[in-house]
């Protein structure tokens, strides 16, 4: 019997060769222009102030999360990445749970930004309770915006 249960951890470098390839061959970072190239830049190694966490499904890497920490009284969720075969199986949502217990213990914001085109992402933040904070024009590709969105669990300063 396989193990479906999956298990989130923190990235490794030898996890880089699956995740940048994940990322090479998915939407919408293909429409936004992004290439194998780019992801090796960010992943070898993780820049300073960045934490990564991978999900498994049966000992396989299927998706990514990439934190920037202090980001206007929060954190910054950079890039949420779930394999195209494996999307809609709540892998998704579990590393997103998982990454809010992460920051909520520490801030009390968390920030991610998603293209303007890119509605199923949209639609899964609002249903995971992220608000619109603004439109970010022409700051990816001209033409279109990048939406900053928050979720919140109360204000970075108590009265």
């Amino acid at each position: 019997m396989t193990d479906v249960r999956p298990t989130i951890r923190a990235y490794r470098s030898d996890d880089g060769a699956v995740v940048i390839r994940m990322l090479a061959d998915s939407d919408p970072w293909k429409r936004l222009g992004y290439t194998a190239k780019h992801w090796e830049r960010l992943f070898t190694p993780l820049p300073p102030g960045r934490e990564g966490y991978v999900i498994e499904q049966n000992g396989m890497v299927t998706g990514l999360a990439l934190l920037r920490r202090q980001f206007l009284f929060g954190d910054y969720l950079e890039l949420l990445a779930i394999a195209p075969s494996t999307q809609r199986q709540g892998l998704g949502r579990a590393l997103l749970n998982h990454l809010e217990r992460v920051v909520f213990t520490r801030s009390t914001n968390l920030f991610v930004c998603v293209s303007d085109f890119n509605t199923s992402a949209r639609e899964f933040y609002e249903r995971n309770g992220y608000r619109e904070v603004g439109p970010l024009p022409d700051l990816l590709m001209p033409g279109t915006s990048e939406l900053l969105l928050r979720k919140t669990s109360g204000p970075a300063k108590s009265a």
